[in-house]
Order: structure tokens, then C-alpha cells, then sequence
């Protein structure tokens, strides 16, 4: 059965600081560096068989899957479409601020200038159709961010609006989902 793995990019300074990252660059930390080694050794371990990872263009992704890369040997590229969602005016504030929570329930709201949930969504999905597509044949790595891994999720599986707000996963969690 076709399937692919996601996992959530290693810990970066603003998740220590209780930010919002969205689609602001940050840089993991050195623990979030920690991660992303022991997420490869972890696949290694194992023998998760994995064909190729394709990962945001944030460097917080691009350095977790680029680890990984190194530990494992499976080939890593870029994948524009796994940026993570643009928060927009809620980009570097508290992450369990009461307004943005409320907000992530809204589908069609930009923000304040940021990406809405129905756009990231149909990126992802776009994405998730391409991979499943591909998937005869290869098996993929998705390395982005918790704001895709909502998505993903939601791909596979249905939610409730409250249940898709809510949903979130560890600093290089590793999760597989079936086509």
C-alpha cells in the first residue's frame, strides 16, 4: 500500500520563546539540531525504507531534512509547497495567544495579511495528490512544519474544526499515513 512519512522540523529559537514561526526563517536550536540527528539515526533504526525527502525551503526544515539526508543517504530536495502557512500579523506572537487560537478555526481569514487555510490547503493537498501519484513507485519524507502537519493530517483523515485548530505534533515526530 502506498503511504508517506511527515515529520516536523527540529526545535527552533522561537519555540523555546513561545512564538508563532509561520513562514518568518528560524533557526533551529542546538537541541532542534539534536532532533533532527536522532530522527535519522531513529529511521536507520528502524529501516524505515524511505526513497527520497522533500522538505520546506525554511532553514529550519531544510536543516532537519538535510541531516537527515547525511545520516541516512536518502536523497533530500526542496519542496516550495511545504512552506509553512504565513501567520501574518501573528507571525513572532505568543503561540497560545487566545485571539490566534480562535483564529485558526477561521478557513477563509488572511491574517492580516498571511495565507488562508483553504489556500495552504489546497497547496498541500495539490501536493499530497502529486505524492500519491509518485508513491507506485517511491516512498517520500515530508519534513515541514506543524501548521502542514494540520494539513496532512486533514488529507488523511477528518476533523472537526476544533480538532484540525488543535492538532499538532513533537519536534521531529515521525508520522506515516496510507494513500
Amino acid at each position: 500500500m502506498a503511504h508517506v512519512y511527515f515529520t516536523r522540523h527540529g526545535q527552533t529559537v522561537w519555540n523555546v520563546a513561545n512564538k508563532i514561526c509561520g513562514a518568518t526563517d528560524v533557526e533551529l536550536t542546538q537541541l532542534g539540531r539534536e532532533q533532527a540527528r536522532g530522527l535519522g539515526e531513529a529511521i536507520l533504526a528502524q529501516g524505515l525504507q524511505i526513497d527520497e525527502i522533500l522538505y520546506s525551503p525554511l532553514m529550519r526544515a531544510k536543516d532537519t531534512a538535510l541531516e537527515v539526508s547525511r545520516i541516512t543517504g536518502i536523497p533530500a530536495r526542496e519542496e516550495v509547497r511545504l512552506m509553512e502557512q504565513n501567520f501574518g500579523k501573528y507571525e513572532a506572537t505568543a503561540r497560545n495567544g487566545a485571539e490566534f487560537q480562535e483564529m485558526k478555526k477561521s478557513f477563509v481569514n488572511h491574517f492580516g495579511g498571511g495565507e488562508t487555510m483553504l489556500h495552504l490547503a489546497q497547496r498541500i493537498y495539490n501536493l499530497l495528490d502529486d505524492i500519491r501519484e509518485a508513491s507506485q513507485d517511491k516512498t517520500f519524507l515530508l519534513v515541514a512544519h506543524n501548521g502542514i502537519a494540520r494539513v496532512v493530517h486533514s488529507y488523511f483523515h477528518d476533523m472537526t474544526n476544533e480538532e484540525y485548530a488543535a492538532f499538532g505534533i513533537r519536534n521531529c515526530e515521525i508520522r506515516e499515513y496510507f494513500f
